[in-house]
């Protein structure tokens, strides 16, 4: 009796290994990241040792992303076309490549750890749905094409890069007087009778196009890595189509912008501060423009070299722009107080009316846009 309980204890637990404890090694974390690049266009690299010399009567499985070459040390081993599932025993690729350990590398397009499984497993049989929590999202799911939005990137570059190039050399003094960095420092007012005052002169609307056009550049990188959804409800995703939304995004801000300086007037007449809202609204815009230069230089780094960290630079770049801008606002309440000779409370008022409360509406707004 003694010996059948403990029979059946063990057979208990072999079971249980079996059925729960069928992963032996486990690789998918192990993936050493590279970029390869060639004159046109990169590719992403995944690589690491793997040893074949324990468990060679296990499996190993393997999850392979379609459009991905596989290579086993330097030789090109196969070309998966579509996700490709492949599991063999440990002990043959010891019999067929005659090594004790075996590089495996990937090279494709948009590869990420979380796609490419690889792990030494008790049982040969494997589909997604049974190691859906481990194995990281569907391998139906695809990231926008890269190279899509690099060329999307470079063309809509180059197009600010000649607007900004053009503009100086038929309107240097205003492009001067509102992309004077030490503006940001001293918010310093804009002259009686100078043409900035005139903000409905063409060279000025024409600046504050520009301005805008840099602005909806952030915003489209925005829609396409959170909102895909609506980039292919849109269009198709290719470049074309990117900067065909990207202009319209643009003159909707542009319209959004010239309401704006509107009601920032209204409300400076009301509170009867005289000419004060230009200074008001050229040092946001300064501050801006200047964001966004600085978007410019850092997304094409990480456009060009490490494409995987774009939604981490993204989320950064919307959070600290966030702060800046309210960092401005403030910044600007201490500039005029010192130019104002009535109360701060009205002062304070003015800001929240004109400034604080639009914008925060705004970024509730943006939120709640991001999460539908």
């Amino acid at each position: 009796m003694l010996k059948k309980g403990l029979l059946l204890f063990l057979f208990s637990l072999c079971f249980l290994i079996t059925s729960h404890g069928q992963v032996l090694e486990e690789y998918s974390n192990d993936w050493e990241e590279n970029l390869v690049k060639n004159w046109f266009s990169s590719s992403d690299q995944l690589s690491q040792w793997i040893d074949i010399r324990q468990f060679p009567e296990a499996y190993l499985v393997m999850q392979i992303p379609g459009e991905t070459m596989v290579f086993a040390g330097e030789r090109l081993w196969f070309y998966a076309e579509q996700d490709t599932l492949l599991s063999r025993k440990v002990k043959d690729y010891q019999l067929e490549f005659g090594v004790d350990s075996l590089q495996i590398r990937l090279l494709g397009d948009q590869l990420v750890k979380a796609q490419a499984l690889l792990e030494k497993r008790l049982n040969p049989t494997f589909t997604v749905e049974q190691e859906k929590e481990t194995a990281g999202p569907s391998l139906v799911e695809r990231d926008f094409e890269r190279q899509s939005v690099r060329d999307f990137f470079i063309i809509a570059l180059l197009i600010c890069l000649f607007l900004l190039a053009g503009y100086r050399q038929a309107y240097p003094y205003v492009f001067f007087s509102v992309l004077s960095p030490k503006g940001l420092v001293t918010a310093e007012d804009f002259s009686e009778g100078s043409s900035l005052q005139k903000f409905f002169s063409f060279d000025v609307l024409l600046f504050v196009l520009i301005v805008n056009i840099l602005a909806a550049l952030s915003g489209v990188f925005g829609l396409i890595f959170f909102r895909q959804d609506l980039i292919y409800a849109w269009s198709d995703g290719t470049a074309l189509d990117l900067l065909l939304i990207w202009m319209v995004g643009a003159m909707f801000i542009f319209g959004l912008t010239v309401l704006k300086f509107v009601g920032i007037r209204i409300t400076a007449f009301v509170f009867d501060l005289g000419r004060m809202e230009f200074s008001h609204f050229f040092y946001l815009l300064r501050l801006i423009v200047w964001v966004n230069l600085v978007f410019l230089l850092v997304i094409f780094f990480y456009l060009m070299n490490t494409f995987s960290q774009v939604e981490t630079f993204l989320m950064t770049f919307y959070e600290v722009f966030f702060w800046m801008y309210l960092v401005g606002i403030a910044f600007l309440f201490l500039s005029m107080m010192n130019k104002l000779s009535f109360k701060k409370y009205h002062l304070f008022t003015y800001l929240c009316i004109a400034e604080l409360v639009p914008f925060l509406i705004l970024v509730k707004w943006i939120m709640d846009f991001g999460q539908y």
